[in-house]
């Protein structure tokens, strides 16, 4: 499977920082008067941040898609200094990435000899980062620090048992933000081994039950196959899920509207164009709410 990666012409690049609000993974930062890709496990490639660039110094690349590798990236990292590797593992540190974060600093260790800095300085500051609430992130108009408030990557926390059942109304079971296909990255956390729940935008408004029913104990992608513009990049997204991410099963959750049928029609090129198989569940809902069909495709 092919797979789209941000190169950057450093040549070319002015360290403006205008490509870096635009892209919503927050992958990008300006880094000693260059825009440096901090994160290749979060650049999902949909290139949102291209157009942005008056010097023309950013462009997508297409490469086979490998399992990410830490080692591999902190060998390429070294060469762009030490403010590159600390803010590659802050970014680590910021989306849940323990175990990479981990893979990283025990790389450096090994290879302190390499390195033109101190190491444990770094890794103090590392280890510190985003501990003290108190103090603001840095202005985010300057360019210095990426993506969009708004999709930066969580994981949502639930009470269980009692609590739960204590809880007022109806709980919510959604455990990751963000949701909507644009926006999610294919190797996110929260996606890898999980049983995925890809719903028609329609569907969660016209069912009662749809959170406790369906959405609990899934991980959750929203699209819509009529009004969603570049859903191609969907298709490679799913694809992604499948061979990166390694989800379990995929439900496909439509409404009973004809144009609906194009969210199954996307997981089927995805399941073409992928490696590994997985279960695919078919779920049709009437606009009344009600469950008219549900089969193993």
């Amino acid at each position: 499977m092919k797979r789209d990666i941000l190169k950057i012409d450093e040549e070319l690049c002015n360290g403006c920082g205008q490509c870096v609000p635009n892209c919503h993974e927050g992958a990008l930062q300006v880094i000693d008067g260059k825009v440096r890709l901090v994160s290749e496990l979060m650049c999902d490639g949909l290139g949102a941040c291209i157009g942005h660039c008056p010097e023309g110094a950013i462009s997508i690349g297409t490469r086979e898609a490998e399992p990410y590798d830490e080692v591999k990236v902190m060998e390429q990292m070294i060469k762009k200094g030490k403010n590159t590797i600390k803010a590659h593992l802050k970014h680590l540190k910021d989306h849940g990435e323990t175990g990479y974060l981990m893979e990283g600093a025990g790389f450096l260790k090994q290879n302190r000899d390499k390195l033109d800095f101190e190491l444990t300085d770094v890794l103090s500051e590392v280890h510190d980062h985003g501990d003290d609430h108190s103090h603001p992130r840095s202005d985010h108009r300057h360019g210095h620090e990426g993506g969009c408030p708004g999709s930066g990557e969580r994981v949502i926390e639930r009470p269980s048992g009692i609590e739960a059942a204590a809880a007022a109304g109806q709980p919510s079971e959604l455990r990751q933000w963000p949701i909507q296909m644009h926006l999610l990255n294919p190797n996110a956390p929260y996606l890898r081994g999980s049983d995925l729940l890809l719903a028609a935008d329609c569907v969660a408004f016209s069912m009662g039950n749809f959170h406790n029913q369906y959405l609990k104990g899934r991980s959750l992608a929203i699209a819509c196959p009529k009004l969603d513009h570049g859903t191609d990049i969907y298709t490679e997204k799913i694809a992604a899920m499948i061979d990166m991410a390694k989800v379990n099963t995929i439900t496909v959750m439509m409404m009973e509207v004809p144009c609906c049928g194009g969210l199954l029609r996307m997981v089927k090129r995805a399941q073409s164009a992928a490696s590994r198989k997985v279960p695919v569940k078919k779920l049709i809902i009437s606009i009344s709410g009600e469950l008219l069909m549900e089969e193993w495709t």
